[in-house]
């Protein structure tokens, strides 16, 4: 803690002590814990997968997007030596004209790419009145690093017979 700091605190904790309202309105500028004004928060995700599903372009044509799912999968090994692979599935929004449009016209099913975005949640109501958690990543940036479909000989198995 910095000389600064310390003295910060110990004023604080002084003022605690007080009531006038010259001492509220410095306890209130110096010691809260909740700022007052606009605070940096971070809100960024990064996935790197396949591609699930062709990439389809809704919305309406003021407010046109690209909603695609992107694989990713996590690899556990058990003691006993057994590998166990699980997918999770993420809905990708895609809002940025350029990119909404790159997007649309060059990712396929299969396709391997980088995502760079923020998590956003919403509600929706289905027919019976019930109500629904939904999450979408809201791409900020994809980053294509293959075309379509895989073959029968990856690049993910090009890259595990390299010397890396």
């Amino acid at each position: 803690m910095s000389i600064g700091a310390k003295k910060i605190s110990k004023l604080c904790a002084g003022l605690f002590l007080r009531s006038r309202p010259d001492v509220s309105l410095l306890r209130r500028l110096f010691c809260e814990e909740r700022p007052s004004t606009l605070e940096k928060s971070i809100n960024q995700v990064t996935l790197l997968g396949r591609v699930g599903i062709e990439p389809q372009l809704r919305g309406t044509d003021s407010n046109p997007v690209v909603v695609f799912t992107l694989a990713t999968n996590s690899n556990y090994r058990y003691e006993s030596g057994e590998v166990q692979q699980k997918t999770q599935w993420h809905r990708i929004s895609v809002f940025k004209p350029f990119l909404r449009n790159s997007v649309h016209q060059y990712t396929r099913k299969g396709s391997r790419v980088l995502v760079q975005g923020r998590l956003v949640y919403g509600e929706i109501t289905d027919a019976k009145g019930a109500t629904h958690v939904t999450s979408t990543v809201v791409a900020d940036d994809v980053i294509f690093l293959s075309q379509g479909a895989r073959t029968s000989t990856t690049e993910d198995e090009h890259l595990a017979d390299s010397s890396y």
